[in-house]
């Protein structure tokens, strides 16, 4: 620490930059597409393009293809069909306690004939478990949320102009223009980026704070999870066979009763015994908060069990913090907005993670100074390429292909690691101009395959890709200009 208030925060901005930086860019980049993440789900699957006429019809085709086609399962987990969804996705453990993920078909529930795909979930689940295994990816999420809250106060305190800097950009000056940079993206989207990190922190804050679970419930998970969800009741299987009363008129009664918001989730448990439950959990896209309102009914009889409204003030807090922060309330208007601010923080700690890099080798540098300013490219420009090989897979992987879904994701990490590796062995002024140009080609080639551009998802992702792809073509013909590569 230094001798100086501000030069102490100063000392603290950078480190847990250093520290954080690059898993923060990943994670602020896959957020920002995870706004989108149903646009994308729907893009990713060409096949089910079309509108939802009646989504309450197209969770019961799903549900009874699950009653044929899953009957022994344990449990079903539906996502139902919504306005910007229009089809609905299961989950269900198979006989080797793994889990099935399958999109099916709105009018005949199967998932035959769609391609096996992650879609948008790939990206929303990268955002906060960063592809690892639970609880780790959390974890390293969480603390890095809470190092960025950390950071953007401290970086508020070392500000002296921090009014000015809104205004002040001088391009063409090197790090004097990194420097400028940084600070316009910090201060242009600060209420953002603060929301946006303390109530991330919030989401994951049980793996932050975890004593007064382990104190109150001695770490019985189910139990503490039964008490924040009062009317997702669950009893043992019977063990006699049972069957689901019809499921369309729960659906239609669960509806009425949650007033028009729609339906966000269906459980159905030990569906092929006579103690099976479904549970229905109300939509809150007209509302902030994701505080639901839950129905649980008798399998069997169809009739209500147990119904809860959320009104516990804490509760109700929290899922308010939750739900700015994911923005399922949000119109079109608020969402691209939440995208472009997304693209900005992601932008101000990569601006960071350079400047840094910057300074250290204007001075007689080491070995380690080289190798994180070659890393540093590689993250840079390797996530968003890594990210569009992900889209760029989804097009060009065989429809029938097994563990199409794996291969969708592995694919991702190849690219990420070829760049990783690549600009280890390259001179940092050629890779950024060479990874730059990449980004511009990935980019351009999602808008191609894109085509033909009919609907309103497949048409804005294809906008959207050849935008970005002009932006990283811009950016490349600067940098070779500037560095003088083609001379």
């Amino acid at each position: 620490m230094k001798g100086t208030f501000r030069a102490s925060m100063a000392v603290v901005h950078t480190t847990l930059g250093l520290i954080t930086g690059w898993v923060l860019f990943a994670i602020a980049l896959s957020g920002a597409l995870s706004v989108f993440r149903q646009e994308i789900s729907l893009w990713a699957r060409p096949e089910l393009s079309g509108s939802v006429s009646d989504p309450l019809l197209t969770d019961a085709h799903a549900l009874d293809w699950l009653s044929r086609n899953a009957s022994t399962a344990s449990a079903w987990y539906v996502g139902s069909a919504t306005d910007l969804c229009s089809f609905a996705t299961a989950l269900w453990p198979d006989t080797k306690g793994s889990y099935i993920q399958r999109a099916l078909d709105p009018t005949t529930g199967s998932p035959d004939g769609i391609r096996d795909t992650l879609g948008g979930e790939f990206f929303y689940r990268f955002h906060f478990e960063l592809q690892l295994p639970y609880p780790w990816g959390r974890l390293i999420a969480a603390l890095s949320a809470l190092a960025l809250v950390v950071g953007l106060v401290t970086g508020i305190i070392i500000h002296r102009r921090i009014f000015a800097d809104f205004f002040t950009f001088r391009p063409s000056r090197g790090q004097r223009s990194w420097l400028d940079m940084h600070n316009l993206l910090g201060v242009a989207a600060l209420p953002f980026h603060l929301m946006i990190s303390f109530t991330g922190a919030v989401t994951l804050g049980t793996l932050l704070l975890p004593w007064s679970t382990q104190a109150l419930y001695r770490s019985d998970v189910t139990a503490s999870y039964m008490e924040l969800n009062p009317a997702l009741y669950s009893r043992p299987a019977s063990g006699h066979a049972g069957h689901l009363a019809p499921i369309l008129p729960m659906l239609q009664e669960a509806d009425r009763r949650f007033g028009g918001t729609g339906l966000e989730q269906i459980y159905v448990f030990n569906p092929s015994d006579q103690a099976s439950l479904v549970t229905v959990i109300a939509g809150n896209s007209r509302t902030v908060s994701t505080s639901s309102q839950i129905i649980t009914f008798d399998g069997p009889s169809g009739h209500i069990l147990r119904e809860h409204i959320e009104k516990r003030p804490v509760i109700r807090a929290y899922t308010f913090l939750y739900g700015l922060h994911v923005a399922r309330f949000a119109p079109w208007v608020t969402r691209w907005l939440y995208f472009l601010s997304g693209l900005a923080l992601a932008a101000l700690i990569g601006s960071g993670m350079h400047l840094w890099t910057l300074k250290r080798l204007r001075r007689p540098h080491h070995l380690g100074h080289r190798i994180v300013a070659r890393l540093n490219v590689g993250v840079l420009m390797g996530t968003p390429l890594a990210f569009a090989s992900f889209f760029i897979a989804n097009r060009l992987l065989p429809v029938t292909m097994p563990h199409r879904a794996g291969w969708e994701v592995t694919t991702v990490f190849i690219v990420w690691g070829i760049t990783l590796a690549y600009t280890l062995f390259r001179n940092p002024e050629r890779t950024w101009a060479e990874l730059l140009g990449g980004n511009a080609a990935a980019c351009f080639l999602i808008a191609g395959l894109s085509l033909p551009w009919h609907g309103s998802t497949i048409t804005g992702v294809g906008l959207t890709a050849l935008i970005l792809s002009a932006s990283f073509a811009f950016a490349t013909y600067h940098r070779i200009r500037k560095t003088g590569l083609l001379a």
